[in-house]
């Protein structure tokens, strides 16, 4: 019943849901207070809590990857990093840790696309998505350098209340790349190997983090594997993760700057998204114009890849907005 309490809080409380913005006690003691109500034997919020939990807790493994071949494109090392890892933690009935991937590629790539296909299959219910599937910007949550140290206690509540409410919560956060230093490792307590902490087990939960940093590193060797003669799937994915853990570790414009979850390897995966060469983006203009109701134009769909293949400036092999602008493009080319 404590744990529970807790977790509705935190669902409850309409200031942790906009923008993480500091809470008075009264208003935490008030929700608090009802809460105990709230979840009393026999309680609505208590039961459809519990339920909305339970309605989905693994996911189709087989679903998702029919999903990533059907709407992901050029990210063959990330699809098959990712399938592996959630294989290893869905069917794992007590993981030893929470699953932590971290995403790291140009913009456009597909990092936040393979995350909501992640969020969908994981809770296939709306009401369900929004309870448990927690996306935190860093720009819209985590804006002001001189309050670190309040986002610190936020982001750590915030976690906890939820992964209370249920277990097999997801957390998101986007922008990576402009999180304040050091904030990330407040929540390095809830990724390492504990059976639980304070009574609440954190194995279950899942978080993924979105980065463009390490996204040209991972252009470079992309790059110069392609003028080396060899296949873009012949990329050797150990050696690029290394690289990339490396890279963003020691890169300042990182929210992982010397962060300790890299230094205590409680990051499971670095994920590379390749560049994206002009077939690549061909294929997401073709899905775009299939998603607006128009039918296959060639000519159009090879001339908004051409336009969208431009770097390096000499070869034009890859799109440097990777799919982003896709959708505008065609919008305004019909």
């Amino acid at each position: 019943m404590k744990v529970l309490s807790a977790a509705v809080v935190s669902i409850l409380v309409p200031a942790l849901t906009s923008a993480l913005d500091p809470l008075s006690t009264s208003v935490i003691i008030g929700a608090a207070a009802a809460s105990w109500q709230l979840l009393s034997p026999g309680s609505w919020l208590q039961c459809s809590l519990l339920k909305c939990c339970n309605m989905k807790d693994t996911l189709d493994l087989s679903v998702i990857k029919t999903e990533f071949e059907r709407k992901v494109f050029g990210q063959h090392l990330a699809i098959q990093i990712i399938l592996r890892a959630l294989t290893a933690n869905i069917h794992s009935k007590q993981p030893r840790k929470p699953l932590v991937m971290s995403f790291h590629g140009w913009t456009g790539t597909g990092k936040s696309f393979v995350s909501r296909i992640l969020a969908e299959n994981l809770y296939h219910h709306n009401a369900a998505r929004k309870r448990f599937v927690h996306h935190f910007s860093t720009v819209l949550h985590f804006p002001h350098l001189s309050r670190v140290q309040l986002y610190k206690e936020q982001l750590q509540n915030w976690i906890r209340g939820n992964v209370s409410a249920c277990p097999r919560s997801l957390f998101i956060f986007s922008e990576m790349d402009q999180m304040p230093h050091g904030l990330i490792d407040s929540i390095m307590p809830f990724l390492g190997y504990h059976e639980e902490i304070d009574n609440v087990y954190y194995g279950k939960a899942i978080f993924i983090f979105l980065n463009n940093a390490g996204g040209d590193k991972i252009t470079e060797i992309t790059l110069d594997h392609w003028r080396r003669m060899k296949k873009r799937e012949d990329i050797p994915v150990k050696e690029l993760q290394s690289l990339l853990s490396n890279e963003i570790f020691q890169n300042r414009n990182s929210g992982f700057f010397q962060s300790q979850l890299i230094q205590k390897n409680l990051i499971d995966y670095f994920v590379p998204f390749l560049p994206l060469e002009y077939n690549h983006v061909r294929q997401c203009v073709w899905e775009e114009l299939r998603a607006q109701g128009h039918s296959r134009e060639e000519d159009l769909i090879s001339e908004i890849a051409l336009e969208m293949t431009d770097y390096p400036s000499e070869e034009r092999l890859y799109s440097s907005k990777g799919c982003k602008t896709v959708a505008s493009r065609v919008i305004l080319s019909i």
